[in-house]
């Protein structure tokens, strides 16, 4: 796949080096997408040439965003559940983002059908919402508020559904 994007694989400490035309050999993708959310290392590369990968996304017209939590860690007091961190540190971290080009913000918050949810992963996952929301507006990044609901292959559709909006309803109440 990455042959037939022109995109090099080459890691050096962990990184992806990019060729510097790649993304303008994709001009299509700007029929697709106007928006790319970015991990924070990809934030700050550049392609081979130099120039600021975020820059090579603005001239396609796509906005840069980035992932700002700091993954998942096992949530105290629930049924075996999870809760995103990162809260720590965000404002500064946001307000360095935004002066880097990003404009919009993603947190990944997770609340699982096979073990709950349980009350607590659900106010976990709004209060940690509603504070990066805050935190990511007051310095610029539109954030995006999206609960994810993790699947598992025994339960049907309505069961998907009820846990979706008892979430979604604590979310956005």
């Amino acid at each position: 796949m990455f042959e037939e994007l022109f995109v090099e694989k080459k890691k050096c400490l962990g990184y992806v080096s990019f060729h510097s035309g790649w993304i303008g050999l994709m001009a299509d993708l700007v029929e697709y997408i106007s928006g790319a959310i970015l991990f924070e290392k990809t934030l700050y590369q550049s392609t081979t040439d130099g120039k600021k990968f975020v820059n090579c996304l603005r001239e396609q017209n796509i906005v840069p965003g980035i992932k700002v939590d700091k993954g998942l860690v096992p949530l105290p007091g629930s049924n075996n559940e999870s809760w995103c961190q990162g809260l720590d540190g965000l404002a500064s971290r946001s307000a360095e983002y935004y002066k880097q080009g990003a404009r919009f913000a993603k947190w990944r918050t997770v609340v699982s059908i096979p073990c709950g949810p349980s009350a607590l992963a659900v106010k976990e996952a709004a209060w940690g919402l509603a504070r990066y929301a805050g935190i990511s507006q007051d310095n610029g990044l539109m954030p995006i508020v999206e609960p994810e609901i993790l699947l598992d292959r025994e339960r049907h559709i309505e069961r998907t559904l009820e846990v979706a909006e008892r979430v979604w309803a604590e979310v956005f109440y």
